[in-house]
């Protein structure tokens, strides 16, 4: 052998290549939070983009999540005003706006959540990733809301002088349960608006009704019917808006108003998911 073979590189080694086959699943499938995890930068890389996009070219920028609880908190004020509508002591004014915050992030949740499927076509239709991630993205978005409009109701209560209990230790639960029951609800608009199209145009409205349907304009501690306070209860965001005012006023617990709601958001989220993954092979071919 001589020298200069003796030099010469080993040939380079080509890596074995593989191919994956992607199939749909059949029948229902559990939730794979492995693969979730897996994709969490793409999580965060489309809750961040969702961010820029809802603030591009707009004069008032993130200002706007503050103007849309204050200003539904001044008509709620003057309607409790002409129509003597008690707020359990607490001034009117911080009474609504509270209120506001919670269902403000439950109902922007899952305006946002129940299009972003059919609103995210190309994306769906090229490249595969866990579909759970759009829905996801679009409330984890909607977090930042919340705490700019926070400081607002830091503001409010400064200005009028109320104290937090205690109870605010509690107030990231009640956070976190508002969240939740976007995401149960979002997953089933979300799925049911690539099969029917009709759903986009219900969930405004549905927003709407279920407005009226939680304590927000009125107090639950006006319902003295146990079975009306029971009914009050089935929907999950009325233990929620009570238990977030609870953390801020001090004001007696809503137990077994809390319960049926944590019952309820349990029931959805769990039959949310199992339906989207179930849905989920046919997105593609729907969208």
């Amino acid at each position: 052998m001589s020298a200069d073979s003796a030099l010469e590189a080993p040939p380079a080694v080509e890596p074995e290549r593989r191919s994956v086959v992607l199939r749909p699943r059949k029948g229902w499938q559990p939730l794979d939070l492995a693969e979730i995890w897996h994709y969490r930068e793409l999580l965060w890389i489309l809750a961040l983009r969702d961010i820029k996009v809802r603030y591009k070219q707009t004069v008032l920028g993130a200002s706007w999540a503050i103007l849309q609880p204050f200003l539904t908190m001044i008509v709620f004020t003057l309607i409790a005003r002409f129509g003597n509508i008690p707020t359990d002591g607490v001034q009117p004014q911080v009474f609504y706006y509270c209120g506001m915050l919670p269902w403000l992030l439950f109902a922007n949740g899952i305006g946002n959540a129940g299009n972003s499927l059919v609103g995210n076509q190309n994306l769906i239709t090229k490249v595969y990733f866990p579909r759970l991630v759009i829905p996801f993205s679009t409330v984890i978005s909607g977090l930042i809301d919340f705490l700019v409009a926070c400081l607002m109701l830091a503001v409010l209560m400064a200005w009028y002088g109320v104290r937090p209990g205690p109870s605010i230790v509690f107030l990231p639960l009640f956070v976190g349960l508002a969240f939740t029951a976007a995401i149960a609800v979002g997953l089933w608009l979300s799925a049911l608006n690539v099969e029917f199209r009709d759903v986009r145009y219900v969930i405004p409205f549905l927003t709407q009704l279920w407005l009226f349907c939680t304590p927000i304009l009125y107090s639950s501690t006006g319902v003295h019917s146990p079975w009306k306070r029971a009914l009050l209860g089935v929907n999950p965001m009325s233990g929620v808006v009570e238990g977030f005012r609870w953390c801020v006023f001090g004001r007696p617990a809503p137990t077994g108003m809390l319960g049926l709601s944590l019952g309820m958001i349990a029931t959805l989220l769990a039959g949310g998911l199992f339906y989207f993954r179930r849905m989920e092979q046919t997105f593609a071919d729907r969208v």
